[in-house]
């Protein structure tokens, strides 16, 4: 995220986001942008304790959790229980790299602008197969 908002121009970001494009980024970037995607999570701070482990070391990563993230969001797991459902999302970030953590709670809240230069529009020039809508 950092890499594609220092970039300049439409076209530098399309090319960055292209090049480290996986289910994962897609799947925060849909979270974002996607007005549809409603989370089910309380917007706002989240009470968590940052994973302190440097970097490479005992974390696992968003590349190995996104496939969680339904539970999340209006109509993904709608058997979970609000507490359970709170308590899975601060265990997910506590197990996360405070980056890829804080990532997770902007997008949550629909937020990744306001610390990245990034829009939709770009999103969807990037991953014109992404389907955006109807998704809740």
């Amino acid at each position: 995220m950092d890499l594609v908002s220092k970039q300049r121009g439409v076209a530098k970001k399309v090319t960055v986001l292209k090049q480290y494009e996986n289910p994962a980024l897609k799947a925060i970037l849909i979270w974002n942008f996607d007005e549809t995607a409603v989370s089910v999570i309380p917007e706002g701070e989240v009470p968590y304790e940052k994973n302190d482990v440097p970097a490479g070391t005992d974390h696992t990563s968003l590349r190995k959790e996104w496939k969680n993230l339904y539970h999340f969001l209006k109509g993904g797991n709608n058997t979970l229980s609000t507490m359970r459902r709170e308590t899975m999302f601060i265990q997910m970030l506590e197990g996360l790299h405070p980056e890829e953590a804080e990532i997770v709670c902007l997008a949550k809240d629909s937020n990744l602008e306001s610390k990245y230069k990034l829009t939709k529009g770009v999103v969807a020039t990037a991953f014109p197969d992404i389907k955006w809508g109807d998704r809740s």
